[in-house]
Protein backbone atom coordinates (compact mmCIF):
# COMPACT_ATOMS: atom_id res chain seq x y z
CA UNK A 1 0.00 0.00 0.00
CA UNK A 2 2.36 2.77 0.70
CA UNK A 3 4.12 1.98 -3.12
CA UNK A 4 0.58 3.24 -4.56
CA UNK A 5 1.67 6.86 -4.01
CA UNK A 6 4.85 6.96 -5.94
CA UNK A 7 3.29 4.59 -8.63
CA UNK A 8 0.23 6.68 -9.10
CA UNK A 9 2.61 10.16 -9.68
CA UNK A 10 5.11 8.19 -12.05
CA UNK A 11 1.62 7.10 -14.13
CA UNK A 12 0.59 10.39 -13.99
CA UNK A 13 4.19 12.04 -15.36
CA UNK A 14 4.70 9.04 -18.23
CA UNK A 15 1.24 9.23 -18.89
CA UNK A 16 1.09 10.17 -22.87
CA UNK A 17 4.84 11.96 -22.45
CA UNK A 18 6.11 10.17 -25.57
CA UNK A 19 4.19 12.09 -27.78
CA UNK A 20 5.25 16.07 -25.95
CA UNK A 21 7.53 17.82 -26.60
CA UNK A 22 7.40 20.27 -24.64
CA UNK A 23 6.38 20.40 -20.08
CA UNK A 24 2.45 20.01 -19.65
CA UNK A 25 2.32 23.21 -17.21
CA UNK A 26 -1.22 22.96 -16.35
CA UNK A 27 -0.08 19.37 -15.43
CA UNK A 28 2.63 20.45 -13.07
CA UNK A 29 0.88 23.30 -11.63
CA UNK A 30 -2.32 20.82 -10.51
CA UNK A 31 -0.17 18.45 -9.45
CA UNK A 32 2.18 21.25 -6.65
CA UNK A 33 -0.59 22.53 -5.40
CA UNK A 34 -2.37 19.53 -4.83
CA UNK A 35 0.99 18.75 -2.74
CA UNK A 36 1.24 22.20 -0.87
CA UNK A 37 -2.27 21.84 0.19
CA UNK A 38 -1.90 18.09 0.89
CA UNK A 39 1.31 19.53 3.24
CA UNK A 40 -0.92 22.12 5.14
CA UNK A 41 -3.64 20.20 5.91
CA UNK A 42 -0.78 17.40 7.10
CA UNK A 43 0.40 20.08 9.07
CA UNK A 44 -2.79 21.60 10.35
CA UNK A 45 -3.09 17.86 11.71
CA UNK A 46 0.04 17.24 13.26
CA UNK A 47 -0.38 20.67 14.96
CA UNK A 48 -3.81 19.88 16.19
CA UNK A 49 -3.04 15.82 17.77
CA UNK A 50 0.29 17.47 19.74
CA UNK A 51 -1.62 20.75 20.50
CA UNK A 52 1.11 23.58 20.20
CA UNK A 53 -0.95 25.31 18.45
Amino acid sequence: MPRLGPKALFAIFTLGGSRRQRPNWNRIILMASVAVTIGLIAIYLYGKDSLRW
